[in-house]
């Protein structure tokens, strides 16, 4: 999931040893989307567009893989289709209260903008700090454990026990590794896999909903009559809060047209056209996906596969089931490189305004790509990949993100009661913060009532640790004295560079 954003810096920098100039290098690229944005963007992203960038960031992995979660928490084919309908409402809600923010506070870096306007430094510090070491690298990691998945499961269809979990991993790990170099290699490359990549999520979900409309015209559509699809459903409450979390992550990136409100045209227009037509349209085309698994598989049939679009296409394309795992893969490895791209600049964004070490600020000469940016990113990833499933990584990604779009619809509100007189050219009923607000407290709260396990208290836990580390290292600007022999060593052995006078001019702002 990424943006397209076309700056053009012209950097020069010196690293110095022992007093002395050992590099001074210019760096200048047209293509280059790392740059300092306070150049100015064209407007030349039309209603069009911006849809396309909705729907393409939201449809990754997440319907191939979520299906299987949301059912086992509510228990029912009729209530997972809710849920499914439910996180795309929810979804339009949220996307509804960024608008009014982006078009509110013009600034570049979403949440980390707004959050920094509204509540100050310290809480911009929380988000970019549990962004770039939580957010961003986990949801890194259930992408490619998904690639992983849909790429060794061909080779174990057969098997009673599925693909071992050590071979899915192995897969994921190399996954992250060409992503890494495809990135570091050049931004070029990493577009042009965007957009190929993209095209095949597409045709993937096309074909899914092709084939369950066949299937339907056939009468197969027992496990999803009404009257009979919503029975078993489960009576607990909180158990709903895991299975939003399994169908919220399908639908994560519905923010990520406010990452580019400034080249939107007519952005006071476009902007809430696009949502309140690329998300529905994203629900319709879950919502028809998982219509189309059910005319296929039975829910047990659906809870025991270990892939299930590759289920899918085995019960229906016959020799040509092929396609769908291929398919997939693409899919995964798209968005995978599109997460890698977002999480890369965020960290970039970050570290030039001070709130990440300098080293991720860097640009590598040759490529003018943010090099330490993205092999950090990568290896964070990999990291968690090692002692964690899909399942957890979920609930570690999806319980830290309703902490920062609950504070930043929270902070509609308050900007209402504390700033009445400011110019909002997109100005929302106020319900639908207040309801985004609640489902973020039902959604922090619901998972640990119901399941308390040890990935929330990993993130409550990094959360305090993150306001600990603020006050000595931003607020105060201390830096072990290692730190500069750190970075120099880094910026030598990899030709890195910091972009000139980035950061005293981004604090300023």
């Amino acid at each position: 999931m990424s943006s397209e954003l076309n700056y053009r810096p012209r950097e020069s920098v010196k690293a110095a040893d022992n007093g002395q100039d050992v590099k001074q290098m210019e760096i200048k690229n047209d293509d280059d989307p790392y740059g300092e944005e306070k150049v100015g963007l064209k407007r030349q992203v039309g209603l069009l567009s911006g849809i396309a960038l909705i729907v393409g960031s939201m449809i990754g992995s997440g319907i191939f893989v979520s299906p299987k979660g949301v059912l086992v928490n509510t228990e029912s084919v009729g209530m997972s289709l809710v849920i499914w309908t439910l996180c795309g409402v929810l979804a339009t809600f949220g996307a509804l209260c960024y608008a009014e923010l982006g078009t509110m506070i013009p600034k570049s870096g979403g949440e980390h903008a707004y959050l920094n306007e509204i509540y100050g430094p310290p809480i911009a510090f929380l988000f970019a700090w549990t962004a770039i070491i939580v957010l961003k690298p986990s949801a890194l990691a259930i992408i490619s454990l998904s690639f992983g998945e849909y790429v060794v499961a061909p080779f174990y269809e057969g098997s009673e026990c599925g693909p071992p979990v050590s071979a899915t991993k192995l897969v994921a790990v190399l996954c992250v590794i060409l992503i890494v170099v495809i990135n570091c290699a050049s931004v070029k490359a990493a577009t042009a896999v965007q957009n190929f990549f993209t095209v095949a999520k597409l045709l993937a979900c096309a074909l899914i909903i092709i084939i369950g409309f066949i299937e339907m015209g056939k009468g197969n559509t027992e496990y999803i009559n009404p009257k009979v699809s919503f029975q078993g459903s489960t009576a607990n409450v909180f158990a709903y809060g895991l299975a939003f979390y399994q169908g919220l992550w399908a639908y994560d990136g519905w923010n990520q047209l406010n990452y580019i409100t400034e080249e939107l045209i007519n952005p006071y227009r476009n902007l809430p056209l696009a949502i309140v037509i690329g998300i529905p349209l994203v629900t319709t085309v879950y919502l028809m996906v998982n219509i189309s698994y059910f005319t296929v598989m039975s829910p047990d049939e659906l809870l025991q596969s270990g892939a299930v679009a590759v289920t899918f296409a085995d019960r229906t394309l016959g020799v040509m089931s092929w396609i769908m795992p291929v398919a997939v893969a693409f899919s995964t490895f798209g968005a995978a490189n599109g997460n890698c791209f977002a999480c890369s600049r965020l960290s970039f964004v970050a570290a030039r305004e001070g709130h990440m070490p300098q080293l991720l600020s860097m640009v590598q000469s040759t490529t003018i790509t943010p090099f330490m940016a993205i092999v950090t990113s990568g290896f964070i990833a990999i990291l968690m990949m090692i002692p964690s499933d899909f399942n957890q990584l979920v609930n570690y990604f999806s319980f830290a993100s309703w902490l920062v779009y609950g504070a930043t619809a929270l902070g509609v509100i308050t900007l209402r009661i504390t700033d009445k007189d400011a110019i909002r050219p997109i100005k929302i009923p106020i319900p639908i913060p207040c309801i985004v607000v609640l489902s973020s407290v039902y959604l922090i709260a619901a998972p640990i009532i119901n399941n308390p396990s040890v990935e929330f208290i990993y993130v409550i836990i990094f959360l305090i640790l993150g306001i600990v580390m603020y006050f000595p290292v931003v607020r105060f600007k201390y830096q072990p004295r290692f730190m500069d022999s750190v970075t120099v060593f880094f910026q030598l052995l990899f030709d890195v560079a910091p972009p000139k006078g980035a950061n005293e001019d981004e604090r300023k702002e």
